[in-house]
């Protein structure tokens, strides 16, 4: 069997089937990243005491996906996640990118949290493989596998990430409690 660490090692170009362009984007990305998860699903690999993550070279994904998407990969980061039951993200944001996440197994819990003038509003939703979720720079949000499955998850940002803020709320507000920054965090 081949590295975990290469998930798409034995990947072909996808044939060009349709002539009418796909929409374009983040969130396009991500979506037919998640269609063609048959492709790959096989290579993810799970951690008992923390979520597996892997990075997922430009090179790699324009294999598995239509032409017509490979100039959004141009300046995009993408990454695959797996969650078992229990593991999760702290509050944070992605700084100054944008992105999706599409779950493509399991069903993942999703915790908003947005600011405004009458002060700090939560929302929760659950994710799961039939959901999408796009979203602006500084969207902060919370994710966890409340379920009893594993789930994974494919995400994709714009500009690369580069550093991710983390939140407490408190006392109604949301507060800053940290930053971590690529090649240095993680």
């Amino acid at each position: 069997m081949p590295s975990p660490a290469v998930l798409f090692e034995h990947a072909r170009p996808l044939p060009v089937e349709s002539p009418t362009p796909a929409p374009t984007g983040p969130a396009a990305l991500a979506a037919a990243l998640a269609a063609a998860s048959h492709r790959w699903l096989d290579r993810v690999r799970y951690r008992p005491l923390s979520r597996w993550t892997q990075l997922l070279e430009a090179a790699d994904a324009a294999l598995l996906l239509h032409p017509d998407l490979h100039g959004d990969l141009a300046g995009a980061q993408i990454w695959v996640l797996s969650w078992l039951p229990g593991q999760g993200t702290p509050l944070h944001d992605h700084g100054r990118s944008a992105g999706a996440l599409a779950v493509v197994r399991g069903v993942l819990t999703e915790r908003v949290v947005a600011t405004g003038p009458s002060g700090v509003h939560e929302t929760t939703a659950r994710l799961g493989s039939d959901r999408l979720r796009q979203f602006g720079e500084h969207y902060v949000h919370q994710v966890t596998n409340e379920d009893d499955e594993p789930a994974v998850s494919v995400h994709v940002y714009t500009p690369a990430l580069r550093e991710m803020n983390t939140y407490d709320v408190q006392r109604g507000r949301l507060l800053h409690t940290g930053t971590e920054k690529a090649g240095v965090d993680w």
